[in-house]
């Protein structure tokens, strides 16, 4: 079955770049919205294994469009676009779940491997007699996050740092965890545990200036950009 994904954009043209890119490259069924009040609208019609959502569009926001959506229980993954070094509701995005962003120009290689990414870690669990790997554990632990299940994303990256103890992914996620439930020191020692196993891995260099940016407001101009990987 095609996995069902519901574009949000108030821009045609890049809402036809997204689609292009999605229907080169898997089976997917395709929606678009040009609104937040559109986007609504589709989710009461269909329930959808991803929305793509731009934050800032006029009238409401990605961010709105986000808090609505779980007002009206719709759990959907989101995938926030941004153009902008936009902390403050990033962050806030964060909170209601929304750990994955691209920042304005995305390649198509780009949104191909996040859509991949997402709806992978929402498949469903394997049967418990099948062997549980590390990639199952951190892709689970993923998608725990996402629905802001902390205890179960807690115990996937346990059961994964105890097949792979010196794993940078799994600390950053430890990171992400913490940062979503504004415990920030500790987010900020875990995104250092990953950077100190692994002096180039992004994803945790990127985290770590993005809380400094959040409690330094202004004094940087570093381009902001999430990283959960």
């Amino acid at each position: 079955m095609s996995a069902k994904i519901l574009i949000v954009d108030d821009e045609p043209t890049v809402r036809l770049m997204y689609r292009s890119t999605l229907e080169s490259s898997g089976n997917y069924e395709l929606y678009e919205a040009e609104s937040g009040p559109k986007a609504l609208e589709q989710c009461r019609q269909r329930t959808h294994a991803l929305a793509i959502l731009d934050l800032r569009m006029p009238g409401m926001s990605g961010l709105e469009l986000l808090e609505k959506m779980h007002e009206q229980g719709v759990n959907t993954p989101a995938v926030m676009i941004t153009a902008f070094a936009d902390v403050p509701n990033a962050v806030n995005a964060m909170k209601l779940g929304a750990i994955d962003f691209l920042q304005k120009p995305i390649l198509p290689d780009q949104l191909r491997g996040i859509v991949k990414d997402i709806l992978a870690r929402h498949e469903p669990e394997k049967p418990k007699n099948e062997p549980l790997d590390f990639d199952h554990q951190l892709r689970h632990a993923k998608r725990a996050i996402n629905l802001r299940d902390f205890a179960a994303a807690k115990l996937k990256l346990v059961k994964a740092l105890e097949l792979n103890p010196n794993s940078p992914q799994a600390f950053n996620l430890l990171g992400v965890m913490l940062e979503m439930r504004e415990e920030y020191d500790q987010a900020k020692h875990y995104y250092g545990q990953a950077i100190k196993l692994d002096r180039n891995f992004e994803p945790a260099q990127q985290n770590m200036r993005r809380i400094f940016e959040l409690f330094n407001f202004g004094s940087s101009k570093e381009p902001f950009n999430m990283e959960l990987k």
